[in-house]
């Protein structure tokens, strides 16, 4: 698959879904790709990348930000309270505050600093105990607390178990956003992106289906 596929499937997508054109961001999954893939993607004109790892996207995207200063980087990995400068440093968006404490720490750099990235909450809506992410029944209670904080707070995030139909947890997760008066959903990867769209993501995450297989 190529990013021009995949984006003509995105496009797709929101027609059948009843979405307008270009109103779901694609978020290019570079995470362990090599520097000379994510260089042949930006060339094609991508511009919105996501990272798991504060520490490899602080090795690699100095560089090519250099290069191509439009570029806009998506944190969708868990992220420590000990990375969090870095990250607010780093990062236009950050999808992975999944508690209190982690979005303290955020809240006080922001106003340190004067700005801060946009912010997702990350909802564990399969209840995995190794997933990171707000249990869907606290996630009422965190998105409220969050409101309190100088954040820039603006939808959802959620990574559905890979053996599940995902559609019953994008669901969920676009009813915890509506009752809460949320509009962004960052959901769907590139197994499932279409579902999403037709689900409400606003946001999706695609890695492999851009890039290829890992390690190949």
């Amino acid at each position: 698959m190529t990013l021009s596929a995949i984006t003509a499937r995105l496009r797709a997508a929101e027609i059948k879904a009843g979405r307008a054109p270009d109103s779901v961001t694609l978020i290019a999954v570079s995470k362990v790709q090599t520097e000379d893939r994510v260089r042949a993607v930006l060339d094609q004109g991508q511009r919105v990348f996501g990272e798991n790892r504060v520490q490899e996207a602080q090795g690699r995207w100095p560089a090519f930000q250099h290069d191509f200063p439009d570029v806009s980087l998506h944190l969708i990995g868990p992220l420590q309270t000990n990375k969090a400068r870095a990250a607010v440093e780093m990062f236009d968006a950050i999808h992975s505050v999944d508690r209190l404490k982690l979005a303290q720490t955020l809240a006080r750099l922001a106003d340190e600093r004067g700005a801060s990235p946009e912010i997702f909450l990350q909802v564990n809506t399969g209840a995995e105990p190794q997933k990171a992410g707000v249990l869907p029944g606290d996630a009422d209670q965190l998105i409220a607390e969050v409101r309190a904080m100088s954040l820039p707070l603006v939808g959802l995030m959620c990574i559905p178990p890979f053996d599940q139909d995902p559609t019953p947890h994008f669901a969920e997760l676009a009813s915890i956003a509506g009752r809460n008066g949320l509009t962004g959903l960052s959901m769907g990867m590139s197994e499932d992106f279409e579902t999403a769209v037709a689900l409400g993501a606003t946001h999706v995450r695609v890695g492999s289906a851009i890039f290829g297989p890992r390690g190949t």
